[in-house]
């Protein structure tokens, strides 16, 4: 078993694909230590690492291998998504909103645990942190919003056309699955290939994400990053060419 590298703030990421593997006690942990400021995330992010922690631990840093991706040409619009979809985007009192109130979204997230989690692990450090990433430019919200109040939302990090997803909460049912397929209808018009998703999940899996190599991810966010990045705004009309898709077949 590799020792895992501790890190100093302002020291460089170690590769990730020197990241724990399966023979270690716990696969895709890639160093711990280290800082939460702007500059050390947009070096993480457009590495393939992040950050993932809980408050009784030092700032622990992975690269798990397979990764999690929703290629955004295979979200499987169930049916009944589909359906709530449709009736979002005709109601006058439903709207997306992107980047309207960040803070509300991650405070939001850091209430919500992972399925299976006692807690949360967006402690107060990560909420400042990506408040501050936020602030840069490079993390966004995306909100559904209904009678004039915040109903779920998501937010990620943006590195040109890497999209990295990170936590989403709801308030009522489907709000936080409306703000995904926002998502991906933005991250389609803009040629955004693929929304980074983590670790898989079933829910996950259920809307089309798959697993891919460590190597095939870092080698797309190599390129992807230094595209143009999205409008980071939405229309009502991007609901247009995923309702005319046809819907899967499960409910």
């Amino acid at each position: 078993m590799q020792q895992l590298p501790w890190l100093e703030p302002g020291d460089a990421l170690p590769d990730p694909s020197s990241a724990w593997g399966e023979a270690d006690p716990v696969p895709g942990l890639l160093a711990a230590g280290g800082a939460l400021d702007v500059d050390t995330l947009v070096q993480a992010y457009g590495r393939c690492v992040f950050p993932w922690f809980s408050e009784d631990q030092p700032i622990l840093w992975w690269s798990p291998d397979p990764r999690m991706v929703l290629q955004v040409a295979e979200f499987r619009l169930h049916r009944s998504l589909r359906k709530t979809l449709a009736r979002f985007a005709q109601a006058p009192n439903c709207e997306v909103r992107i980047d309207h109130d960040f803070g509300a979204v991650i405070r939001a997230c850091s209430q919500s645990p992972r399925t299976g989690q006692s807690g949360t692990w967006i402690v107060p450090d990560m909420v400042n942190a990506y408040m501050a990433l936020h602030r840069a430019g490079h993390a966004h919200s995306v909100e559904t919003w209904v009678d004039g109040q915040l109903a779920g939302g998501l937010y990620c990090v943006g590195l040109g056309r890497a999209v990295f997803g990170e936590s989403m909460f709801t308030r009522r049912p489907d709000a936080s699955k409306i703000a995904l397929a926002a998502l991906v209808c933005l991250c389609r018009r803009s040629q955004v290939r693929m929304i980074d998703c983590q670790q898989n999940t079933s829910h996950l899996a259920s809307l089309g994400a798959r697993e891919m190599s460590r190597a095939s991810f870092v080698a797309h966010v190599a390129k992807a990053r230094e595209q143009q990045g999205p409008q980071w705004h939405f229309e009502p009309v991007y609901w247009t060419e995923l309702l005319s898709t046809r819907p899967s077949e499960s409910t």
